[in-house]
């Protein structure tokens, strides 16, 4: 009942709230990613939903354009087909200015997302949505993560946030999707609230985790050398 009916009046009623509330924070920080970062303000990137409808995500910008060394701007596919390929390009870390970093540590970046929540793309708790490049690389196991709604925050961002390797995030995210209930958002939210005050786990430029489909090529290219 909850998963199927009360959960998305919740992220409708809650979501649309915090966007009324929030607004003069929404346009604050667009202001100043406009300044400092140029625009566009908005980041905006396709990743794969509930049953895993591809949908377009919201976030501030943080970073500055992905490029190659000699000034070439890259799309977001293109930048995962070159770090495939070894090409040499800007890394995170250097496109990752102080303001950016601030945005992240502090978790004001995702506020886009609350639209879509409201709209259906996404739910308040949840899996968090990632890349769609990874879709081919799902065990059967992983991809019931898309048996629920993305999330703006998850068990996994309470239990390591991007410090716990790919095999425990989607552990925690399938748990999730198995233990969906009403009192699991609430303490999944009040966790996120002291995870994100106390700036715990959260990886930036080098310290992010490496690519899960390099990461999954890689398990298979051991597997098969094995066998």
């Amino acid at each position: 009942m909850y998963k199927r009916y009360i959960k998305r009046l919740l992220d409708v009623i809650l979501s649309g709230i915090a966007l009324l509330v929030l607004s003069p924070v929404l346009l604050i920080v667009g202001l100043l990613v406009r300044i400092k970062l140029g625009s566009p303000v908005i980041f905006q990137q396709e990743r794969p939903g509930y049953h895993g409808k591809i949908f377009k995500m919201f976030k501030f910008r943080t970073m500055l354009d992905p490029q190659t060394r000699d000034g070439r701007k890259l799309t977001d596919k293109e930048r995962l087909e070159c770090i495939e390929r070894g090409v040499d390009i800007l890394t995170d870390e250097e496109r990752l200015p102080k303001f950016g970093r601030i945005l992240r540590a502090s978790s004001l970046d995702e506020l886009p997302e609350l639209w879509n929540i409201f709209i259906g793309d996404m739910s308040i708790v949840g899996p968090r949505p990632l890349a769609t490049i990874y879709l081919p690389y799902y065990t059967k196991e992983e991809l019931r993560r898309h048996d629920v709604r993305p999330g703006l925050t998850g068990m996994a961002q309470i239990h390591g946030r991007n410090s716990a390797n790919w095999e425990q995030r989607f552990a925690y995210d399938i748990e999730y999707v198995e233990r969906c209930s009403f009192w699991l958002d609430v303490k999944i939210l009040f966790q996120t609230v002291a995870v994100v005050l106390e700036r715990k786990d959260i990886g930036q430029g080098a310290e992010r985790p490496e690519a899960f489909n390099l990461v999954r090529q890689r398990q298979w290219d051991e597997e098969a050398a094995k066998q």
